[in-house]
């Protein structure tokens, strides 16, 4: 949890609930967080599901892991503290999104366990759902499609803690959503997606 460091502040509470935000969007804000290894598929199916979200009238926005380190935590490496910091805020970015009746999907590696639950718990104290779809293929089909190239640049030592190869993933213990991706298409990966968000109510 980050200190709080600013003083004399506020919060200023709004006129706006949540269900006027409901009713004026025709949907329920949440944030769909996929987490999973390197070349999991994690970025390509969050891709495909925003579109077809948007093609359905329903209004999505990505967060991309590397997209998000080229602004917001531009000043972010890959330390433990780093990748926690990161995922701090981009908990709380999501926060943001789901709160503004958004379908905010979420891409990271995010791979501690404990910096995905504290998304979820930011999420759990505003009550906006969280869903946490684990995108699990092995690490051998991970590496297999390697379109970064960065699975053979840590191999040969070239990348220093990489997740799943010098730097550990630690598996969601109850995610609410399975997908192994060397099993399934990417168009039935987003399916999947949509299948849960139909059986709770979002879209």
């Amino acid at each position: 949890m980050a200190e709080q460091v600013a003083t004399n502040i506020t919060w200023h509470e709004g006129d706006v609930t949540a269900e006027e935000r409901r009713a004026n969007m025709n949907q329920t804000g949440c944030t769909i967080w996929m987490t999973g290894l390197s070349a999991s598929g994690k970025s390509t199916i969050a891709v495909v599901l925003e579109q077809v979200l948007l093609q359905r009238g329903k209004h999505a926005y990505r967060l991309d892991g590397d997209n998000v380190r080229m602004g917001l935590n531009k000043n972010l490496g890959f330390s433990a503290d780093d990748r926690a910091e990161n995922i701090r805020r981009i908990g709380e970015v999501s926060k943001l999104f789901a709160d503004a009746g958004v379908i905010c999907i979420a891409s990271f590696i995010s791979p501690y366990v404990a910096d995905r639950d504290a998304a979820r718990a930011l999420h759990d104290d505003s009550n906006l759902p969280f869903f946490e779809v684990f995108v699990n293929p092995p690490l051998s089909a991970c590496e297999e499609r390697d379109p970064k190239g960065l699975y053979k640049k840590a191999r040969a030592g070239e990348i220093k803690g990489f997740t799943g190869i010098d730097d550990p993933y630690e598996e969601p213990k109850n995610p609410e959503l399975l997908l192994p991706t060397h099993e399934l298409s990417v168009e039935q990966a987003t399916e999947k997606i949509l299948e849960l968000l139909e059986a709770k109510g979002i879209i």
